[in-house]
């Protein structure tokens, strides 16, 4: 029901090359064919024809999975520094504003998901929501992140993360443990600030950081494996030992697994939207932002190591996990055994219930 839900009734079927737009191929004549679905405050929603739900991801981060899926193209969040933005370019969609105003929704993504399955191995990490936020306004209505879910599901032996900054991660609860049941599944909630006058002109649309705190005690308290993402920490803004301290401090009051940090990266795409940022409200770094990024999109080593090192302190002061060790499956499997529609575990992995789970709710509760 919930992949019938996901897709879009479109009036024709696929297009053919004739009716293609001069000089327009691939993913750029799709969304130049891409009907408008409804419209909301700002934003226009379109539904995308795809040939395929999976990607494969290449980082000079050194991303721990292999293959990712994000349901949608393009976000109603709008944070200031996201550096997803270049996928719009992708269909020659060059104004930045149009990544958050001008959102895609991808057609079939479940069917496609099943074929494309067929075709894993249970040593390939999958991780959902590494562009664009699975859990955006229009999953409410659109539902392609939950049909995804419900493919998952039927699943035995995959290594799976969801990243988010949505509350509404917490209306999937019932798939998301009957996932975690037969598969290793991480959750990952992005909390850049515990500040809330902070996040809301940083994330304009995003849930407040608050109620994104509550959503990681409640899913730790349904015995979900989950964890908090300060990212990107920001120099001169979020890198203090004091905001540091802060973070882990709230992370370890909501039992989160782990607490992962990584320093900003301005991709040409969201360079100057990020600085017309600073420029309005932090005035003072802009110099200091031109000069640290002015010929890389990433800081310096001597910075890395400094945020890895307060990292490290605040994590361990507060007793947090690390972030890197949820990516390492307890069994790993010969890339040249049977797909993943088969039992590659004997015993399904157990859901860890945790003790704190009575005093998280009291303590979150509203």
């Amino acid at each position: 029901m919930s992949e019938e839900k996901a897709k879009i009734e479109r009036s024709g079927s696929l297009f053919t090359e004739e009716d293609a737009h001069p000089g327009l191929v691939g993913i750029a004549r799709l969304a130049s064919h891409a009907e408008v679905t409804n419209t909301g405050h700002l934003t226009q929603y379109s539904a995308l024809a795809v040939r395929s739900i999976l990607n494969t991801s290449v980082s000079k981060r050194g991303l721990p999975f292999g293959k990712s899926i994000n349901p949608y193209r393009g976000c109603e969040f709008a944070c200031r520094y996201c550096y997803a933005r270049y996928t719009h370019e992708f269909m020659e969609l060059r104004d930045p504003q149009l990544f958050e105003r001008h959102i895609f929704i991808k057609q079939n993504a479940a069917w496609l998901l099943r074929q494309e399955l067929r075709k894993m191995h249970a040593n390939e990490l999958i991780a959902i929501g590494t562009a664009t936020d699975p859990y955006q306004p229009i999953e409410r209505r659109a539902r392609v992140t939950r049909s995804l879910l419900e493919v998952f599901a039927e699943c035995r032996g995959l290594h799976l993360g969801i990243v988010t900054k949505s509350t509404l991660i917490l209306r999937d609860l019932d798939l998301l443990k009957k996932i975690a049941e037969r598969n290793r599944l991480v959750l990952h909630i992005t909390i850049t600030t515990p500040d809330t006058e902070l996040a809301r002109i940083l994330e304009p649309r995003a849930p407040r950081p608050d109620l994104r705190f509550k959503t990681v005690a409640a899913l730790r308290a349904e015995g979900l494996r989950t964890g908090i993402l300060c990212c990107p920490i920001m120099p001169g803004i979020t890198d203090t030992p004091a905001a540091f301290d802060s973070m882990a401090k709230r992370a370890r009051a909501t039992d989160a697994n782990f607490l992962a940090a990584n320093p900003l990266f301005l991709k040409p795409c969201s360079k100057e939207t990020f600085l017309s940022f600073v420029r309005e409200h932090f005035p003072a770094l802009e110099a200091s932002y031109e000069k640290r990024y002015g010929e890389d999109a990433f800081v310096s080593k001597a910075y890395q190591k400094r945020i890895s090192d307060l990292l490290a302190a605040a994590v361990k002061k507060y007793g947090l996990g690390n972030r890197a060790s949820e990516w390492i499956p307890s069994e790993r499997i010969p890339r040249d055994t049977r797909p993943v529609q088969q039992s590659l575990w004997p015993e399904p992995v157990r859901m860890w219930k945790p003790a704190r789970a009575e005093n998280i709710r009291r303590r979150f509760s509203a």
